[in-house]
Order: C-alpha cells, then structure tokens, then sequence
C-alpha cells in the first residue's frame, strides 16, 4: 500500500485512496482465480452454503450475529450468520458428496484488528476417505500458489518472512508449548484427556508467567499459545502446529495412538495462524456432549449460549470418515501481499 497516511484520513472509496489500494485487491483477484484453479484441478465441486442459519457453530469463544427471520405469518425465529459454513458441508458430505469447497463470507462478532475483521472470506473444503494429511497438503500448496501468483518468493508479515517452498515444519502441540513456553501439557491431563487448571497455573507460577484469576485451563492454555507459541510460528518456514490437545479440538475426532490428543492442525506463516483443520468427528453422541461442554463454558464465560443444529447431528449419522479445513482467504492474501492489515485486502471494508 504505497500511502497509508492517506488511507487512514480518508475512506477507502475516496479515488486517490482506492487508486491506492487496487494492485492489492488485483492481486486478490488473481489469487482467487489461482486458488479455484487448484481446487478444479484436484476434482472439488464449488458449493455455495446459505450464510443464514439456526445454529451458528458451537465453540466457547466463537461470537456471532444474530438477526430474526419473520415468517409468513408475521412471526420471528431467531437466526445467525455462520461462523463457519462447516454444519452445512458435513451435511453435504452426509447427502454422498465427497470433495467439496466453498469460498464465501462468514461473521464473527467481537473480532476487529489488524488480523481479523467482522466479515471475511472463508476458504474451507472436505476430502471424504481421506486422513488429514491430505488437507495440509492442499494448504501448503495453496501457498505456494498464492506466492506465485502474487510474484513473491517470500510471504511476509510486517517484519517476519516465511518460505512457502521450503519444507514445512511439523510441531505437536505438546512439543511447542516445551519447546517455547517451558511448559509440560500433558502434565495437566490425564490419560483421557481430562484437564487440570490449577495444574496448569502452577506451571506458569513456577516460571515466573502471570497467572489470571480465571484459571480454568482453556483459557491458560489459550493465553500461553497467544503470548508465548504463536508468535515463534511459521517464521522461515511454514509451520504445521499438529495434535491439540482432545480439550481443545470441539469437532475432530481423536488420534488412534493417544486420546489426550486429537487430529487438529493449524498452519502458520510469519506468526500468523492461517488455516485450521481436522480429521472429522463423526459420533454424534461424542459430539453432542462436546458442544453442551462448550456452551455451558460459553455461558460461564460470556452470559450466552447458541442452539445445537439437530439436523446437524442427525446428518453425522451419515457422514462418511472425512478431513477437512477452513483457511482465511484474506489473510493469505495480506501474506502474499506484504499488507500492514486485513482492511488493505478487502474491496470494501466494513464500517467502524
């Protein structure tokens, strides 16, 4: 973005601060194009899921929109905007489709800054009878491509820089938060996974970290991957952030060799998380109870709690062995761009 200054005085459809802006949004569009070039080319069918929806997921700290759809009959039912349009392509994945991506608008509320925004655009696809190997191959050639496209050798992020064409480097959970934090995990779990906040609190007390008054161990958890982990990601090289731990993986079934761990990944590139995947949870007994668990703590945490998509859990019934991925398209492009914040990638950002 060759005068920032001016974008910020001025709105982004001022003609000088749009002439500004436009070889990024271009490089957008090339990317775009690349990217479904990719998923043609790999046999996905584009499918197009309704962002209007009863449930809008079900994890603790995802906010949505809420609106009223009025009937016919002049009366109000409680809807949203999705999240995330995962319920609806597991249904299609249950309907007998097997490769499918999607690449639309989803909303989350309480997230604006340079990273996030309101109203972004999810890349998100599904390899059924495929292990979650398969997924992380398609991110990291995603962005190569994004590189390529954009002519860059290198992504980057204010400062850091990450070779998308080099070998990416592959991390369990675990072995980042050693590695970064001095931190044992599995020393606050036991053998199924079940946690121990006040375990987790020590640790960090022993090292000297700053230990909050909400010591439940999500939230310590999360805490010390934002302040002490994430920041060392995907600089260099791309990072494949591999096994979260089962308490913090909602939707992924767990790893066949240890059940404290799940099939989650995450990839980062310059410290930034870009993508987010798993190997498919398909017990809808299992996942019931995960999403009552997350709501009870969304309604400790935040006085709120969503609806769980019946329909959603009938269809898991039917839902063959899958793997599947949500990747910020935007985010991607500010990378492949070297853009300061997400608003330098949008066509029209959404109003303060």
């Amino acid at each position: 973005m060759s005068n920032p200054t001016s974008i910020a005085a001025s709105p982004w459809w001022t003609p000088s601060v749009h002439a500004d802006r436009r070889p990024i949004l271009l490089a957008r569009n090339r990317i775009e194009a690349a990217v479904r070039g990719y998923l043609a080319g790999q046999d996905f069918l584009m499918v197009d899921p309704p962002g209007l929806q009863r449930s809008p997921g079900n994890e603790t700290h995802l906010h949505a929109f809420g609106t009223q759809m009025i009937g016919n009959d002049g009366l109000g039912q409680a809807m949203y905007l999705h999240t995330s349009p995962e319920f609806t392509m597991k249904k299609l994945l249950a309907a007998g489709e097997t490769r499918i991506a999607s690449l639309g608008h989803v909303w989350r509320n309480r997230e604006r800054s340079a990273l996030h925004h309101p109203e972004f655009t999810m890349l998100e696809w599904y390899r059924a009878g495929e292990s979650y190997d398969a997924v992380i191959a398609d991110c990291v050639a995603l962005l190569g491509i994004a590189a390529e496209t954009a002519g860059v050798a290198q992504l980057r992020y204010r400062e850091r820089a990450c070779d998308p064409f080099a070998v990416p480097e592959r991390l369990s959970v675990v072995e980042a938060f050693a590695r970064y934090a001095g931190i044992d995990l599995f020393a606050s779990m036991d053998a199924e996974g079940r946690t121990d906040g006040e375990a987790l609190a020590s640790q960090m007390a022993a090292l000297g970290m700053a230990v909050p008054e909400d010591r439940s161990w999500s939230y310590l958890f999360s805490l010390i991957l934002t302040d002490k982990v994430e920041p060392e990601l995907g600089n260099g090289r791309i990072t494949v952030l591999d096994r979260y731990p089962a308490a913090e993986a909602a939707l992924a079934r767990r790893a066949g060799d240890d059940r404290r761990v799940s099939e989650r990944f995450e990839l980062y590139a310059c410290g930034v998380e870009l993508a987010n995947g798993f190997g498919e949870l398909t017990d809808a007994a299992e996942q019931r109870r995960r999403f009552v668990a997350e709501m009870d703590e969304k309604a400790r945490l935040y006085g709120e709690r969503y609806p769980i998509d019946e329909d959603f859990l009938a269809a898991l019934a039917l839902m063959p062995e899958a793997s599947g991925v949500a990747l910020g398209f935007d985010r991607l492009v500010m990378l492949a761009t070297a853009a300061p914040r997400i608003e330098a990638v949008l066509w029209a950002p959404v109003a303060e």
